[in-house]
């Protein structure tokens, strides 16, 4: 097995793929939008990757958060509600606040499980920042750091509860980034001591099984290096300062904060100390030298992969669903 996530071109594995895959042994698989038609073609893709792989708790990611940033749209799958709306709760009924994050997460994970999607990128514990980029935006929990990680751990909670695995994102934290990472390189040139708002969700959520990291230069740890390739900020502020153990993934290798060619990002990540090299847009040349450019997945980092998704425990009931989303709505209501 290689330490590398891949995405997919499109609705069907092509031969080549196919072919690839079988031989390169990937840790897992993401979906994106050019992947999705309807139920039953997302259930036969994502079961086409587990009959090729042979893993029944094959991780099979996806971005689906809820508001902007959602690869299962309607009117196949319904919306779903963005960060900001348990925010908004949150300051008039805390309480209620946190079971609606919780019932909509079961709800997301039933609507994903159905399809043979067991890991959910989500929670976003980035700390809303004024006058940041709107890459995170509405996305955010808020701009607490205490509510952002009651809501985050709610969320995940909720997804596991409903059969999928949740990752923590974006580490040590892009609440506070000017730029899309996206598109260019954000430096962050923030205090040390005011970072501590930043790691504080993160921290309180140190024990959950994944977590991806951010594309952002923080000056106070590491002036040369984004998180992603930094050994410095991988190992003394995630691993160390936050306490997080579990597996530790890069966010997209093909967003244009990095430089040089996507199978060196891979490589770089990997060297300083992610899990896993995330690569999502299903560029065969650029899969191919990634798998050629990384050595076969470490002993921990496998370990961390199979712990995470031992941690799977609810089962998909599709007659859950119109409850859970019932229930979520009435409470978001009463912001």
């Amino acid at each position: 097995m290689i330490p590398a996530i891949f995405g997919l071109s499109g609705l069907t594995l092509s031969d080549d793929e196919r072919a690839f895959f079988r031989d390169s042994d990937p840790a897992g698989y993401i979906i994106f939008g050019r992947n999705v038609e309807n139920r039953e073609q997302l259930r036969r893709l994502t079961d086409s990757l587990r009959d090729l792989d042979g893993r029944d708790n094959l991780p099979i990611l996806i971005d689906q958060e809820g508001g902007r940033v959602a690869r299962m749209k309607a009117p196949e799958w319904p919306d779903f509600p963005s960060g900001a709306a348990f925010d908004a709760l949150y300051e008039r009924a805390p309480a209620s606040a946190i079971e609606a994050a919780r019932l909509n997460a079961m709800a997301l994970a039933s609507m994903l499980s159905e399809v043979g999607i067991t890991v959910d990128c989500l929670p976003l514990l980035d700390v809303r920042q004024p006058g940041a980029s709107d890459v995170i935006g509405d996305r955010a929990l808020g701009s607490e750091p205490m509510r952002v990680a009651a809501l985050g751990r709610a969320i995940l909670n909720g997804l596991q509860d409903g059969g999928v695995v949740g990752i923590v994102k974006h580490i040590p934290g892009h609440g506070r980034a000017l730029l899309d990472s996206h598109k260019e390189l954000p430096v962050v040139h923030a205090l040390d001591r005011d970072l501590q708002t930043d790691l504080a969700p993160f921290a309180a959520l140190r024990d959950a099984a994944m977590a991806m990291t951010c594309h952002v230069v923080f000056t106070a740890w590491d002036p040369d290096r984004p998180a992603t390739l930094s050994p410095l900020v991988i190992d003394s502020v995630i691993r160390q300062r936050i306490g997080f153990h579990g597996l530790l993934m890069s966010d997209d290798l093909d967003m244009e904060a990095l430089s040089g060619d996507v199978p060196s990002r891979a490589a770089s990540a990997v060297a300083a100390g992610c899990d896993i090299a995330l690569n999502c847009w299903g560029k065969m040349d650029d899969m191919v030298g990634i798998a050629n450019s990384l050595d076969p997945i470490s002993t921990i980092s496998r370990a961390r992969l199979e712990g995470a998704m031992d941690r799977i425990a609810g089962t998909h009931d599709a007659r859950q669903f119109a409850l859970l989303v019932d229930q979520r709505d009435a409470l978001l209501a009463l912001a």
